[in-house]
């Protein structure tokens, strides 16, 4: 049987209570941000006709009142509720209603639905919508929509418990992407936060490369669930390498994107998504957006490109050789020499352009090649062109699993893929080796694209520092907005530059 739930007259009761009327629809208070505003007293509000088609879409999104707050959440307070009691403006009755739970008053009388329609009616048409990335007026879908996908983001942070492998430097932004509502998780050594974890219950998110080989066994055996955070593929302006915090984040419920020999959520996402009708025109319009702004992983692209010879051109895509990309989804290969020798092999009569990944030109990992030994393979070493100008520029582009790979998909380029790249085994792509037989589908580029982009991944936005949608990110990074150097990002790139200077010295370059 269902319980009751008695509910104290709320400071949200409308006018007729003799107090103001307060926003159904509110957003959570970040606790690191400025309150965000999303509805405003002032400008034109839905009309009664909008907010009539809005409620479905508040009953399907669970949005309205206080929906952030854990146990004080109204829509799950009703959730195994028979009745609850409450007035019929207050959030609790209004959610009830929309839930199609019983709502009585303070002598136990059942309190007219018609009644509690007026208070929903009334509240949602008392104010303007606001869209607080923008500073403009936003629609009452608009607003739905962009408090559903908070809602989404806080359900699912609120599975997790504790967090590990997170790196000091990036540890407070991860844990804002984890945030549930009331908290973030406390970052704990891997052994403590197992042990959290079963005191808990709840799943540990860990960072992939700074967990124990077989951290995610034990986890399994104990019952739990391990999460695996990653960067996403529209990060930052500027290389984590140099300590950049990232913009953007992927959290996996089932393993890792780069890693074929398991599924993850993206690869089930792609696989089995409906991907709707609006939805794959929001990719489309997403998608030009990046191309024409010029946006990579790392911020806008910038450059020129060297002239190229009137034949036929190849570019070819170093990587950071003990990067677990390449370790997991290299199909073999583990050296940006042995995938040089495979790109000329399949292209021994076009013009090869190398280029080496940021962060090994940066100093920071693994993966020099010198140019005597690269001569073997390749015709050019481009370091200073604009990357995504020279993928426009050549023929094709050949990759081991690089995500340059998908940027130039995305441009409309043909890309050869050595490895096993999420993107690979989805018909867009030419694949020198057998891709996961899970990957049965035949997807379009923009059903990727919403899957890699929309779907998948989580964003903050730069400057007001809240939950946003990636073209947000996207003007932002546009814009010139949300870079800054600290003391630690300098530091950085001066050890970076010392690393590589020592490099080339120990290869006789210099």
């Amino acid at each position: 049987m269902r319980a009751k739930i008695h509910h104290a007259p709320s400071r949200s009761t409308v006018a007729e209570r003799g107090a103001s009327i307060v926003p159904l629809l509110r957003a959570p208070p970040f606790p690191w941000a400025a309150p965000v505003t999303i509805t405003v007293a002032g400008g034109t509000p839905p009309s009664l006709a909008e907010a009539r088609l809005a409620l479905d879409a508040l009953r399907a999104a669970r949005v309205g009142g206080a929906f952030w707050d854990g146990d004080g959440d109204p829509w799950t307070r009703v959730e195994t509720a028979a009745s609850v009691q409450a007035e019929p403006a207050d959030d609790l009755a209004i959610v009830a209603w929309l839930s199609h739970v019983e709502v009585r008053d303070g002598m136990g009388g059942i309190v007219d639905p018609v009644r509690i329609e007026h208070a929903c009616l009334e509240r949602l048409t008392a104010f303007a919508c606001h869209d607080p990335f923008e500073d403009r007026p936003a629609t009452l879908a608009e607003t739905i929509a962009r408090l559903a996908g908070w809602r989404r983001t806080l359900d699912a942070n609120r599975r997790i418990g504790v967090m590990t492998g997170m790196a000091m430097w990036k540890r407070t932004a991860i844990g804002r992407f984890l945030w549930d509502g009331r908290a973030h998780p406390a970052d704990l050594s891997p052994k403590k936060a197992l042990a959290a974890a079963r005191r808990s219950g709840r799943a540990i998110a860990g960072w992939a490369s700074r967990i124990p080989p077989d951290y995610a066994r034990d986890v399994a055996a104990a019952g739990l669930d391990l999460h695996i955070v990653e960067d996403g593929f529209v990060r930052s302006s500027g290389l984590g390498a140099d300590g950049r915090v990232p913009s953007s984040v992927t959290v996996d419920t089932r393993g890792v994107y780069y890693d074929p020999g398991q599924p993850s959520d993206l690869e089930i996402l792609l696989q089995t998504h409906a991907f709707p009708d609006a939805l794959i025109a929001r990719a489309r319009r997403l998608r030009g957006m990046i191309c024409d702004m010029r946006i990579g992983k790392y911020g806008v692209d910038a450059g020129t490109v060297a002239p190229l010879p009137d034949r036929r051109c190849v570019l070819a895509i170093g990587q950071v050789e003990d990067d677990r990309s390449v370790l997991c989804g290299g199909a073999g290969v583990t050296s940006n020499i042995a995938f040089l020798a495979r790109v000329r092999a399949c292209e021994p009569d076009a013009f090869i352009v190398y280029r080496p990944h940021p962060d090994v030109l940066a100093g920071h990992r693994k993966g020099h090649i010198s140019s005597a030994t690269a001569a073997a393979s390749v015709d050019r070493i481009d370091q200073d062109s604009g990357l995504l100008s020279l993928v426009e520029r050549v023929d094709a582009v050949h990759v081991l699993t690089s995500l340059t790979g998908f940027e130039a998909l995305m441009r409309g380029r043909p890309v050869t893929v050595h490895g096993r790249p999420f993107y690979a085994g989805w018909g867009l792509t030419e694949d020198l080796v057998d891709q996961p037989d899970r990957r049965a589908r035949r997807l379009t580029l923009d059903q990727l694209v919403a899957g890699a982009l929309i779907l998948y991944p989580r964003y903050i936005d730069p400057v007001t520092g809240v939950f946003c949608d990636v073209e947000t990110l996207i003007g932002r990074i546009a814009a010139g907005q949300g870079r800054s150097d600290t003391a630690f990002t300098l530091l950085r790139r001066a050890l970076g530059r010392l690393r590589h200077r020592g490099v080339l010295l120990s290869a006789g370059l210099r």
